[in-house]
């Protein structure tokens, strides 16, 4: 349970740092550039405002335990987010809406309730969520709706739902295909997720040439007409491309990730988080475990001196202290 809980976290933070330096680029773009991104690129590989946001639901799920919720979750972004001096480096639209909102006074739902409430941000930090209600599908989807309602609406929740299920499931030891179909199931059938989630289940298998899927992925899911690459079925459906391709190798899922570019550091982290659920800490390659490393607060400044490590380890307490609940 601890080296799933671990891998967990390892997979989603050392994702970020790998796919940072792609983030906004198209596979072709990678390819031209580096081949294909097998390791760092980057000088200082570092996680993101994904980890940090992560690390963040992980602080509102062990302080307030069985009484987490959407309420509880606004009041710890008020007390120690809102406010921040020095801006939010690398923080997302959704996030930033999110705050101005709360500090605006407005509570969930409302404060979820804004122009760009269906990105990817909810999912990118729910995977705390799967490690605590580890087995226990319908408490993932509950409390990531909870955590949803202070930043998201829509699709944005549905997207952290199918995450957060996964991650769940994945905890116990299932399969790869059973994984998928947690998520899949957690969410509407005629959501947008639901259908970007069929159409990774379908593309993924489509070839066994990564590069050939990845193109088949990216042309099916991305959505060109948008200024940004953060919407959260895209993100979420690539992000589980890469997972069934890798069929639960940590490190090809991860790269399989990174290597699809749009949203990638996102998309590399939910990824990662999925693959290291399933497989744990053991199966987080080496060396990129520095990335793993206590959280400088960069985006964040309450999640400053958080230890993933430390705290998958307490996640895991508190999902024995969670069994039963509903």
């Amino acid at each position: 349970m601890r080296s799933r809980a671990r891998g967990c976290l390892a997979g989603l933070a050392v994702g970020d740092a790998l796919g940072r330096p792609a983030e906004g680029m198209e596979p072709a773009e990678i390819a031209a550039r580096w081949g294909r991104i097998e390791g760092y690129v980057a000088d200082t590989p570092l996680g993101s405002d994904d980890t940090e946001y992560a690390l963040l639901t992980a602080k509102a799920l062990l302080r307030h335990r069985a009484s987490f919720s959407a309420e509880t979750v606004a009041d710890l972004w008020r007390e120690e987010v809102c406010g921040q001096e020095g801006g939010f480096v690398g923080g997302g639209f959704s996030e930033m809406a999110a705050i101005r909102n709360l500090e605006r006074g407005h509570r969930p739902p409302r404060s979820g309730q804004h122009a760009h409430s269906w990105s990817d941000g909810l999912a990118m930090r729910v995977a705390p969520i799967g490690i605590a209600a580890a087995g226990n599908v319908p408490l993932a989807v509950r409390l990531a709706a909870e955590d949803g309602a202070v930043s998201h609406a829509g699709e944005g929740i549905y997207a952290g739902q199918a995450l957060a299920a996964a991650v769940a499931i994945a905890m116990t030891g299932a399969a790869v295909v059973d994984v998928v179909a947690a998520a899949i199931e957690a969410v509407p059938a005629d959501s947008w997720t639901a259908r970007c989630l069929h159409v990774a289940a379908e593309t993924a298998v489509s070839s066994p040439d990564w590069s050939v899927v990845a193109r088949a992925a990216v042309d099916r899911l991305a959505v060109r007409d948008y200024y940004w690459a953060d919407l959260a079925p895209e993100a979420v459906g690539l992000a589980f491309t890469a997972v069934l391709a890798g069929d639960g190798d940590v490190r090809e899922t991860i790269l399989n990730a990174v290597n699809l570019g749009r949203d990638a550091d996102t998309i590399a982290a939910m990824a990662g988080a999925v693959a290291g659920a399933m497989a744990g800490i053991g199966a987080v390659p080496g060396e990129w475990l520095p990335a793993v490393a206590v959280a400088p607060g960069v985006c964040l400044r309450a999640t400053r001196g958080m230890d993933p490590m430390a705290i998958a380890d307490e996640l895991c307490d508190l999902a024995a202290e969670l069994q039963g609940v509903s």
